[in-house]
């Protein structure tokens, strides 16, 4: 797959790792998916660290802050959908229940964004590109392949986002559990899983997924780097082999070998 110069409107296209400790953060998913880095000072003291694969980027890490703490945010992984005009999506997103927590902000010149919860509390961002249109490269091990909201309010959050960015749905069953997907034009872009008692009270939150060649071969290394396996590699039918984890900081993340391009 070569360079993706640009992501269209609707789909995810930038991945951001909120740090509690960036050195340990580094040092662990670098070592993970075999990343570069590249640091990017972005005042203050701090940076922005840019995550490469063959020199392109695929996401991102930084050090979260105090404010952002205090705003809901936890480290972990941060999902960024591409549009072409964040002040009205913003805004529509508002109309239909979300909450604006950062109001539209230009990001040097590399674009603009807004941070948002939808009516379930979960947390995505809003990316409209400028000089960086997000990451390079998707779908190839080592890289994001997949997003899935993970929500204590199914019909409400399908509601949201169907309005929100024009996406149809296809529901049907995973091990048991009601599954929709999430498409545009016709072509998956994400899916949904309601939330079950088993997982206490965790937040309604967006997990990503990263394309890996083994999945019991990384979700083996995660472990000995000080991460913990909360579903050990399993298969999922006509799907692959995946695995979710949870990194040594406490952001939780998903590995999967797939069957197919997803």
């Amino acid at each position: 797959m070569g360079q993706i110069t640009q992501h269209p409107e609707g789909t995810f296209c930038w991945y951001e790792l909120l740090a509690e400790d960036l050195s340990l953060a580094r040092a662990f998913y670098t070592q993970l998916f075999g990343w570069s880095t590249q640091d990017n000072p972005i005042g203050e003291g701090l940076v922005y660290v840019m995550l490469q694969k063959d020199g392109q980027d695929v996401g991102a890490m930084y050090q979260i802050s105090d404010s952002q703490k205090k705003s809901g945010l936890r480290p972990g992984w941060l999902s960024y959908i591409a549009v072409d005009n964040v002040d009205a999506t913003a805004e529509q997103a508002r109309s239909l229940g979300a909450q604006v927590v950062y109001e539209p902000l230009d990001v040097f010149t590399a674009g603009r964004m807004s941070l948002l919860t939808d009516p379930a509390g979960a947390f995505f961002a809003l990316w409209q590109a400028r000089e960086h249109p997000g990451a390079g490269v998707v779908r190839e091990p080592g890289t994001f392949c997949w997003n899935e909201l993970i929500t204590t309010d199914a019909d409400a959050a399908e509601a949201f986002y169907t309005r929100l960015f024009g996406w149809t749905t296809e529901v049907g069953d995973f091990d048991g559990f009601k599954y929709t997907s999430f498409l545009r034009e016709g072509s998956p872009v994400g899916g949904m899983m309601p939330m079950i008692k088993e997982w206490g009270d965790t937040p309604s939150h967006w997990l990503i997924y990263f394309a890996v060649d083994d999945c019991d071969a990384v979700a083996e290394k995660a472990s000995s780097l000080g991460a913990s396996l909360q579903v050990p590699p399993m298969d999922v039918p006509e799907v692959g082999r995946f695995s979710l984890i949870r990194d040594p900081q406490g952001g939780t993340f998903a590995i999967i070998r797939l069957l197919q391009e997803t």
